[in-house]
């Protein structure tokens, strides 16, 4: 084969102490011409990551690779495909590779285009596309550096790449410090961390770069180095002559970081001024164009004027591509640093008056450059703010609003700009202590700011999130939007936005009173409601009497979703209670992995995963929908969004008294209510009663579940502006059936067939035609039972399923239709046995037995009959794991891991812990047999 088919082969290229890692780098991304892989370099700053990257590249080119290349820059980090625009500039002519759509997206992500910003995937998509299709004539290598300072936009694009590589000769190979956050989603990818140079390689490397430094000097150094490349190298560079060659003069030494920095300084300020100025246009430009900064300094060339830089290592300049890129990030922060601010501000400016074909980052440089108040440069700022949320970017959005407003004149301005930064930062950008910071500046600033629509919702959502009443949080909205002069515009986004938060707040109230305003407003909207507004109103509001209404709005919408995470959101709320979140399932698994790569806002992220909880809880994808509770409530800790842990609560309680973990569940319930009840939040206090009903039911107390569901809907059996009821239906009404309350039974089931809820989807046809069987004469029943189990496929909600015909079964049992009973009850009895749902496992074995059926489901023993989740638990112990840490991985009580472990010896034959391994391996053979 010849080198196009090995094109990573290893040259004779040595790097000191690295040998083992750069090993490791050939050994992942070597391989057949179709190979495809990614790899991510780790370590500490100035541990050698940039030298290993630089090696491996060379050898790839040397072997016949084309080499792609990027550097994550900090100042660079909040301009959307900063990064994307640096690593394809060698591309931009193969661009009309690709069919016209991708090549326009890509075109105008990077900046060489025009039209409207391409969604996400598109640009991704098209990225890698190109980069496959130049792999076909020559192998490729993507080398990234400083993958934390890479913008937001970029790593989303890096990281859909490198995950797309198998089949194809590209090779991914990316670095970043082990202490820095990064957008980029490093999960499944593989990682090799660079740990610092043992003592030998210290030495080697300390006497090949110094060989006239005295041993005693070297090891002092190595000492002080511990290990770290960067600091071996610099720090024989701030001695002076004396201090390198008398060990009792070399000085006692700072710590690595603070120390390195010092360096750095040292070194840019021995430059000549003229390289000083180059360089610091270069650190402030950040992508190295060397065209760009010459344009910026006025120069023809720049190359001789970096001479000196480049002859002490500060730099490295490529004659190629044009390219400067210094040898450490360290170095460009202290060229920046040694500045002063006029010099700062005067290379800002300079890099503006070029950038005028790049709107966003030219603003960037003008807000930087300002030296106050600037209305031109503050309104460009807003621009550029809008931009990036459009682009989903709430974090770079809130940055550009908070800059904008510093360069405000106007005090109205500057609040005005520093309450919708609080509003961008509280509703989508998960930093709730920063908006609460901002809105305390936007208050300072101008004292009338709650009484604005951005100041008055993110007030609102603040006052909720921390201690204040849902009342009090509404009253204050309400007043905003009424008393605001917006002409109740629909295009007027503020209000727009005031109107969504509004529908949260009602819905959090259980106040049926709190709608009217909303609906009010809502109407009064010209020339008319935004139909996902409307639909948000109507479902999350009353859905069993506005159901239909909703839903003809909701169809078009969801057969256009979109990449907008808002948009995303909201039409999954539009779904909740009409039972459709199946149908947004695709678009929310999206947005929650664009959350965890950083791409998509925090909140949006945390909305999408109630949503997939919900949807899988429904469709008892259970151990799912608790390990996504549990990243939920993780982040809610993490960001500070406290009113959302309800919901994720909610889920884990509807699963654990689902499986009998009453402690569990009862405990869940418990702190639902404790945060709801103070704040007047009767519509989240739904969802304990909710949960307490199911645990309950479960467990055959029958009176504690008709207390619980009563209290949902009060006196009446179906109450306007009392959502949650379309999703505990069948409890509500089996609850009263089997607590011995028929009227109470019968007016609810009358209620629900004679509402909107039938036809809003097949799951809750099947609900309200059980209920009706539940509470109607024999005859009639068996046929309802029929017709509601003929609407849906058991597998898309085995649970409700399960126990229809659980209902069903006792019916049939009680009319001697024992052969049909027992087809019933089999079925609900293995459908509960494999969600783990014992308590309707025991019952459902216990009808069984009154059926005369000889050998029961959930009685088998010794046969290795373990459900989805006894396997997983088995699994786990027969590790070695603790039960506390089995329940602590799978979001349950201890009691219960003990409880299902007491049901697992029996069925595969065994009677201690010692012997779950051998156990499980037996029943993996007969499984295979």
């Amino acid at each position: 084969m010849n080198d196009l088919d090995h094109p990573f082969r290893p040259t004779s290229a040595r790097l000191i102490g690295r040998d083992r890692d750069l090993a490791f780098v050939r050994s992942h991304l070597t391989g057949s011409s179709i190979h495809g892989a990614a790899l991510l370099l780790s370590g500490e700053a100035g541990i050698g990551k940039s030298a290993l990257l630089d090696a491996f590249a060379a050898e790839a080119g040397s072997r016949g690779a084309r080499v792609l290349r990027a550097n994550g820059v900090e100042f660079e980090a909040d301009v959307s495909y900063a990064g994307l625009n640096q690593l394809l500039v060698p591309l931009f002519d193969s661009f009309d590779l690709l069919d016209p759509g991708h090549r326009d997206a890509l075109r105008a992500a990077v900046g060489i285009g025009g039209g409207p910003p391409p969604s996400r995937l598109l640009t991704s998509t098209a990225a890698l596309m190109l980069l496959r299709r130049i792999a076909q004539d020559i192998p490729l290598l993507v080398v990234v550096d400083d993958l934390p300072w890479l913008d937001r936009a970029t790593a989303s694009v890096l990281g859909f790449v490198a995950r797309r590589l198998v089949g194809s000769r590209i090779g991914f190979l990316g670095a970043s410090r082990t202490t820095s956050d990064s957008f980029f989603e490093s999960s499944g990818l593989t990682e090799h961390r660079l740990d610092p140079l043992d003592e030998q390689s210290s030495a080697e490397l300390l006497a090949q770069e110094h060989p006239g430094m005295p041993l005693a000097v070297r090891r002092r150094i190595a000492a002080e180095a511990h290990g770290n490349p960067l600091a071996l190298a610099e720090l024989p560079a701030a001695l002076d002559r004396e201090r390198r060659t008398a060990p009792e003069a070399v000085p006692s030494v700072l710590p690595l970081g603070e120390r390195l920095r010092t360096l750095f300084a040292a070194r840019v300020a021995d430059l000549p001024e003229p390289c000083r100025e180059l360089l610091l246009i270069a650190a402030l430009e950040g992508t190295g164009d060397l065209s760009v900064i010459e344009a910026a300094a006025g120069i023809g060339v720049a190359v001789d004027l970096l001479e000196a830089a480049e002859r002490d290592r500060m730099v490295a300049i490529s004659a190629a591509s044009r390219r400067l890129a210094f040898r450490h990030p360290l170095i460009g922060s202290a060229v920046v640093a040694q500045a002063t601010p006029a010099d700062r501000r005067r290379a800002h400016r300079a890099l503006a008056a070029v950038l005028t074909d790049q709107p966003e980052r030219r603003a960037c440089h003008l807000g930087e450059a300002a030296t106050g108040p600037d209305e031109t440069v503050a309104g460009h700022l807003e621009q550029v703010a809008h931009l990036r949320l459009g682009r989903g970017d709430a974090v770079g959005a809130v940055a550009a609003l908070t800059r904008a407003a510093g360069l405000s004149p106007s005090p109205a301005d500057e609040s005005r700009r520093l309450v919708e930064a609080a509003y961008i930062g509280a509703d989508a950008g998960g930093d709730v202590a920063e908006a609460t910071r901002l809105l305390r500046g936007a208050r300072r600033v101008d004292p009338a700011v709650p009484h604005s629509l951005h100041g008055a919702a993110v007030s609102a959502l603040l006052h909720i999130n921390q201690e204040g009443d849902i009342s009090t949080a509404h009253r204050l909205l309400v007043g905003a939007i009424e008393a605001g002069g917006h002409g109740y515009d629909a295009a007027d986004d503020a209000l727009i936005e005031a109107l969504f938060t509004l529908i949260t707040l009602c819905w959090y109230s259980g106040d049926p009173d709190k709608w009217q305003p909303l609906f009010r407003a809502l109407d009064r909207l010209t020339p008319a409601a935004p139909d996902l507004l409307r639909v948000c109103a109507q479902t999350f509001g009353d859905p069993a009497r506005t159901g239909h209404q909703a839903l003809e709005l909701l169809r078009p919408l969801l057969a256009d979703i979109g990449e907008d995470p808002t948009r995303v959101v909201r039409i999954g709320i539009g779904c909740v209670y009409l039972d459709r979140l199946a149908e947004v399932r695709e678009a929310s698994l999206r947005l929650v992995a664009q959350g965890r790569a950083g791409t998509a806002p925090v909140r949006r992220h945390l909305a999408a995963l109630i949503h997939l909880c919900l949807d899988f809880q429904a469709a008892g994808r259970w151990d799912e929908a608790l390990r996504l509770a549990g990243e939920g409530l993780g982040l809610c800790k993490e960001y500070g969004y406290r009113f959302f842990v309800c919901k994720f609560q909610f889920v884990q309680a509807l699963v654990a008294g689902a499986r009998g973990d009453a402690e569990a569940s009862d405990a869940l319930s418990e702190e639902i209510d404790r945060w709801a009840v103070p704040r007047g939040a009767h519509g989240v206090r739904a969802l304990a009663l909710h949960t307490r009903a199911v645990a309950a039911l479960g467990r055959g107390d029958f009176e504690a579940a008709y207390r619980h569901t009563a209290a949902i809907t009060s006196a009446d059996p179906l109450a306007p502006y009392q959502p949650h009821v379309t999703m505990c239906a069948l409890d509500l009404v089996e609850a009263a059936v089997r607590a011995g309350r028929p009227a109470e039974a019968a007016a609810l089931a009358a209620a629900l067939r004679e509402s909107s809820m039938v036809g809003l989807s097949p799951h809750l046809d099947m609900i309200v035609l059980a209920c009706a069987a539940l509470t109607t004469p024999d005859a009639e029943a068996l046929d309802l039972f029929e017709r509601a189990l003929a609407h849906v496929d058991p597998s898309d909600w085995p649970f409700n399923t399960a126990r229809i015909r659980l209902c069903y079964g006792e019916r049939l049992r009680r009319r001697r239709a024992t052969k049909e009973a027992r087809e019933q009850l089999v079925l609900a009895a293995k459908a509960f046995e494999e969600l783990g749902a014992a308590p309707w496992a025991a019952r459902a074995a216990a009808e069984l037995r009154a059926s005369g059926h000889p050998a029961a489901a959930a009685e088998r023993q010794g046969g290795g009959a373990l459900t989805a989740q006894e396997r997983e638990i088995a699994t786990l112990a027969a590790t070695g794991l603790t039960n506390k840490q089995i329940a602590e991985r799978l979001f349950l009580s201890h009691r219960t891991i003990g409880t299902h472990l007491y049901q697992v010896y029996p069925k595969l034959g065994i009677n201690s812990r010692a012997a779950l391994r051998d156990a499980l391996a037996a029943l993996e053979e007969r499984d295979l047999v």
